[in-house]
């Protein structure tokens, strides 16, 4: 089992890069660098790469709609060859307030433009001539769509490796089927491994059919919260806001996929209620609403015989990375806790 962890969203690069220096002394595999509506995830990513030598450095996610395809591609390239191959490509849809709120780009077809944006990209990595005619993306563009001057072109630099592996954020049915099929790896959210077979295991078995043996083995990268002692009950309370706020907050009624989740794995009164209290402002409600039985599935929190019990539970479910988030106050403690989980994963 390999351990990853995210990193924050904002904060000093020079703090994070010391931080992130001692947990790969501490056998931390791979750290995330998310990409929300703060600093990009790519001038910290490429700070990172001179800071460390050892650690994988992946994107979590780069969103499908801020870059064009062939700029994924050579952004991914960038970062590959500067790290000297420690680079890993997650990509996701995100969602529309996000997408549409931030950056003002329609919020369409996340499946489909997924699929080609892989597509595009490996055939720049293999440095062909890029000519794509797909529904979502057109390379080069048409004539009638543009001045008719376009004409193919490959990298101009050879990129480090022809295939960086891919990482997909996918929750809903189809989009796990087609990134069991055609990517390197899969990145749920809120796993709960009991039911993940249940919520899950159709999709991946119909895209693992389709699957190129030259992909290897799909990974699957989990994130749980992490807490290590006999006195830790307490932080399960730190862990219902971010669910509240992701059940509860983080789209409209209808449209929201991790309320989608909740009510998947059985919580569809409680992902009601969620969802009422925090549209409705009471965000403190909202959060002891959620059910302390999810936040203990999803998470690693308890004393080190029952973290060993959970983390064999995440492995029997196929979870080949815990990308977790130590719940310490300092640099010192979150070092420690990936310690602790290195023995156990040892």
């Amino acid at each position: 089992m390999r351990i990853g962890m995210a990193l924050n969203y904002s904060g000093g690069f020079a703090e994070t890069a010391a931080e992130v220096a001692d947990l790969e002394r501490a056998g931390l595999d791979i750290v995330f660098v998310p990409e929300a509506y703060s600093f990009d995830a790519v001038s910290q990513l490429g700070y990172l790469a001179a800071k460390t030598s050892r650690i994988e450095l992946a994107s979590g996610i780069f969103q499908l709609y801020t870059r064009t395809p062939t700029l994924t591609a050579m952004t991914a390239a960038g970062l590959d060859f500067v790290s000297d191959g420690r680079f890993v490509m997650g990509i996701g849809a995100s969602g529309p307030q996000v997408v549409e709120g931030f950056h003002g780009v329609p919020y369409t077809a996340p499946l489909g433009r997924t699929r080609e944006i892989i597509e595009i990209c490996r055939k720049v990595w293999s440095r062909e001539k890029v000519q794509h005619d797909g529904k979502y993306y057109q390379i080069p563009l048409p004539a009638d769509q543009g001045t008719g001057l376009g004409k193919p072109l490959k990298i101009i630099n050879t990129p480090l490796r022809e295939r960086i592996p891919i990482v997909v954020a996918a929750l809903g049915p189809k989009n796990v089927e087609m990134t069991a099929e055609i990517a390197e790896g899969w990145e749920p959210i809120f796993f709960y491994p009991e039911k993940a077979d249940e919520v899950w295991g159709e999709s991946l078995a119909k895209g693992k059919a389709k699957r190129d043996p030259a992909l290897g083995e799909l990974q699957t990268y989990v994130q749980p919260a992490l807490a290590i002692g006999d006195d830790v009950d307490h932080m399960i309370d730190w862990v219902r806001p971010m669910l509240a706020l992701y059940i509860g907050g983080m789209g409209a009624r209808g449209k929201n996929f991790y309320n989608d989740l909740a009510v998947r794995y059985g919580f569809a009164k409680e992902a009601e209620a969620i969802q009422d209290l925090y549209l409705s402002g009471k965000k403190q409600e909202a959060a002891a609403a959620v059910p302390e039985e999810l936040v203990r599935a999803i998470s690693l929190i308890g004393p080190e015989g029952y973290v060993r019990e959970r983390v064999a539970a995440f492995a029997e479910a196929g979870v080949t990375t815990l990308n977790v988030s130590p719940l310490a106050a300092d640099t010192a403690g979150r070092v420690r806790l990936i310690e602790q989980l290195r023995e156990i994963c040892s």
